[in-house]
């Protein structure tokens, strides 16, 4: 169904499609029955699907990567849709209204976006808030945060600090972002000494009550093994709990869209990423000898590239862009395949 309605949908442009689109899924939901009809389309509940991963028990391990549901308002309706964890944000202290439009664009030869949103959110209270009053029924939530773009570098940790106290009761796991390109200068506090600076200090807040929250480093695809060795060392030395590899990226390489489409800026995500974001998960990987878990991410339009993915090191994956290409079942077609593995596997 879907995959006839594509067609239409790409009609509209992405940002404005987006908004119908997740306005029809929260409104529907109000409507008797059709969370059930949903649930018994999407999802697939298996216990051989669980995954304990940083002290977190997930129901299957297939995600929602960060960027779709950016304030929170839609956590439980995307739950019906299979998914084992819901990553929200990115989240900064204070709101702020992002970049100025248009800032998506859609680049179907190549089943890739280009995006320049620039943390657009309404602030880490009001999805603080929204969280704080859902009902998650086991349902695993990260919070991706960011700094304001006002903020410069020199005082970015403080709202990385601020974003990270204003969820800790509603999350259930952190991911740090300073890999997006599309908050001017994020990506030089990926520099060692910044970097360092900002996971020590919220390792240092990380306990309240006694509880913690795994913080994660979400990276950009486009670093060089030099710096992937940086990170991997940097990860052992702060002790956060992993990787998601990896965000967005910067290169137009071998892209068959028109040039007035792929010279814009921001940063690309989809089919053109597969490769190297599984690149990417392999060498951390090895590198570190698994010392720690990855979240893959990137690229993943089919089963078979989510267990590429997985086969590369990853403990978990996420979809965002292949999810909007490809449609909603693919989280299910993802686990099928992943449990028709296993079934083969103790069948041996």
């Amino acid at each position: 169904m879907y995959q006839l309605l594509k067609p239409l949908l790409f009609q509209f442009a992405p940002e404005n499609i987006h908004h119908v689109v997740t306005s029809l899924l929260k409104n529907g939901n109000r409507v008797p029955g059709v969370a059930y009809i949903q649930k018994s389309i999407f999802q697939l509940e298996d216990p051989r699907l669980e995954r304990e991963v940083f002290g977190l028990k997930f129901k299957n391990p297939v995600g929602l990567g960060a960027g779709f549901d950016k304030n929170a308002t839609l956590v439980e309706e995307l739950s019906h849709l299979g998914f084992g964890f819901i990553e929200i944000g990115t989240v900064t202290p204070l709101p702020q209204p992002g970049n100025d439009q248009p800032r998506m664009f859609r680049l179907p030869q190549d089943e890739a976006l280009i995006n320049r949103m620039g943390f657009n959110n309404e602030g880490a209270d009001v999805a603080a808030t929204r969280l704080k009053f859902l009902k998650r029924k086991g349902l695993i939530i990260g919070g991706n945060i960011g700094k304001n773009k006002v903020t410069p570098n020199e005082e970015a940790v403080n709202d990385y600090v601020k974003a990270f106290d204003a969820l800790f009761d509603v999350v259930d796991y952190f991911v740090v972002n300073v890999s997006s390109p599309n908050t001017p200068g994020l990506r030089e506090l990926q520099e060692k000494g910044p970097l360092k600076n900002i996971l020590n200090t919220l390792q240092e807040r990380n306990n309240k009550n006694g509880a913690s929250r795994p913080i994660l480093l979400k990276i950009a695809p486009d670093l060089t093994n030099d710096q992937l060795d940086d990170i991997v060392e940097i990860v052992t030395e702060t002790k956060i709990a992993g990787v998601i590899a990896t965000n967005t990226t910067i290169s137009r390489e071998n892209l068959q869209s028109p040039a007035a489409l792929t010279s814009e800026t921001g940063g690309l995500s989809g089919k053109p990423l597969t490769k190297r974001s599984t690149e990417v998960i392999r060498y951390i990987a090895t590198k570190s000898n698994k010392a720690f878990p990855i979240i893959g991410v990137g690229g993943i339009h089919s089963a078979q590239d989510a267990l590429d993915k997985l086969d590369a090191g990853a403990s978990l994956v996420q979809i965002y862009t292949g999810f909007i290409y490809e449609g909603p079942l693919l989280v299910k077609k993802i686990n099928q395949a992943l449990l028709k593995r296993i079934q083969e596997g103790e069948s041996a």
